[in-house]
C-alpha cells in the first residue's frame, strides 16, 4: 500500500507539459479545480474528463502511475460517497430497511463527489509528475510575490512546500524499510484487532519521526554550510519566462474550461 503513494515523484521528460512554465501549470490546475467543482451535469464531467485525458496523453505519463496513486485514498473516496449517500435528503429509492435512507439525490451526489475527488487527485499527481521541485518553488514564489508587501515570507513558504513534497517518496521508502524490519522481528502489523494494529504502529512511527528529524537537520546544515539564502538577491539557474507555448496552452485550456462552465449554465437553463 505504501509503495502505491506516488505523490511528490517527478518523471523527467521533454513533452509540451514538461516544458510549460510552472506558473502556467499552477494556474491551470487552479482553474481546472474550479471548473471541476462547478460541473453539475454528465456532459460537463465528460468534458472535464476529456481535458484531463488529453493532458495525460500529451504528457506521456504512464496512466498506470496515476491510477496506482489512487489506491491509498480509496477509503476517503468511499467514506465521502457513503456520507453523501445516506445524509442527502430527497426521494427514497424504496421503502425497504436501509434503502429507505438512500435517496436518488444522494446517489447522484455520491457519484459526483467520487468523480470529483478522483479527477482532482489525478490532475494533482499529473502536476507533480511533470514539475520539478525547484521549478515548483520558483513558480509559487513568483505567483505569491505580491504577499511580500505585507511581510509574508513567500520564499521560505514556497521552499518548505516543495521540500515537503520532495521528501514524501523518501519518507514512504523509509517507512517501508522500518515496517519490514519490525516484521522480521516478529511484529504483527497486518493481523489482529484494529486496536492491536494501532499499537503495533508505535514502534514504526517513533524511528520514522527520528529519521525525518535527522534528515531535516542534515538538509538544514548542508544549506547553511553553502551559505544558502533565498528571496532578494538570489540568482537562478533557470529564469522563469512565459513563452509562446505557455500562451497557446493557456488560451486552449481557458477555452476548454470556459466551455465546461458555460455548458453548466446552458444545462441549468434547459
Amino acid at each position: 500500500m505504501l509503495k502505491d503513494i506516488t505523490l511528490g515523484q517527478f518523471f523527467p521528460g521533454n513533452t509540451i507539459v514538461h516544458r510549460l512554465d510552472p506558473r502556467t501549470k499552477i494556474l491551470a490546475v487552479i482553474l481546472y479545480i474550479v471548473a471541476l467543482f462547478s460541473a453539475d451535469s454528465v456532459l460537463t464531467y465528460v468534458l472535464a474528463a476529456a481535458v484531463l485525458a488529453l493532458c495525460i496523453l500529451v504528457s506521456k505519463v504512464p496512466f498506470k502511475s496515476l491510477t496506482k496513486g489512487l489506491k491509498p485514498i480509496l477509503i476517503i473516496v468511499i467514506f465521502t460517497a457513503v456520507m453523501n449517500l445516506f445524509f442527502t435528503k430527497g426521494t427514497a429509492i424504496c421503502d425497504v430497511w436501509l434503502l429507505r435512507h438512500i435517496t436518488w439525490e444522494g446517489l447522484a451526489a455520491a457519484a459526483k463527489m467520487m468523480v470529483r475527488i478522483v479527477m482532482l487527485i489525478m490532475v494533482t499527481f499529473l502536476f507533480t509528475y511533470t514539475t520539478s521541485p525547484i521549478s515548483l518553488t520558483d513558480g509559487l514564489e513568483s505567483l505569491l510575490g505580491f504577499l511580500k508587501k505585507i511581510k509574508v515570507p513567500v520564499h521560505e513558504l514556497s521552499m518548505m512546500m516543495s521540500i515537503a513534497l520532495r521528501f514524501i517518496p523518501t519518507l514512504i521508502e523509509e517507512t517501508d524499510k522500518i515496517m519490514n524490519a519490525q516484521k522480521a522481528r516478529g511484529a504483527q502489523l497486518d493481523t489482529g484487532k484494529m486496536t492491536d494494529r494501532v499499537k503495533a504502529l508505535v514502534p514504526v512511527l517513533i524511528p520514522l519521526f527520528i529519521s525525518a528529524f535527522r534528515r531535516a537537520d542534515e538538509l538544514a546544515m548542508a544549506m547553511e554550510c553553502r551559505c544558502y539564502h533565498g528571496g532578494e538577491g538570489r540568482t537562478r539557474l533557470k529564469v522563469l519566462k512565459f513563452g509562446a507555448l505557455d500562451v497557446k496552452c493557456a488560451v486552449v485550456l481557458t477555452l476548454c474550461l470556459a466551455v465546461i462552465l458555460s455548458t453548466r449554465w446552458l444545462m441549468a437553463g434547459i
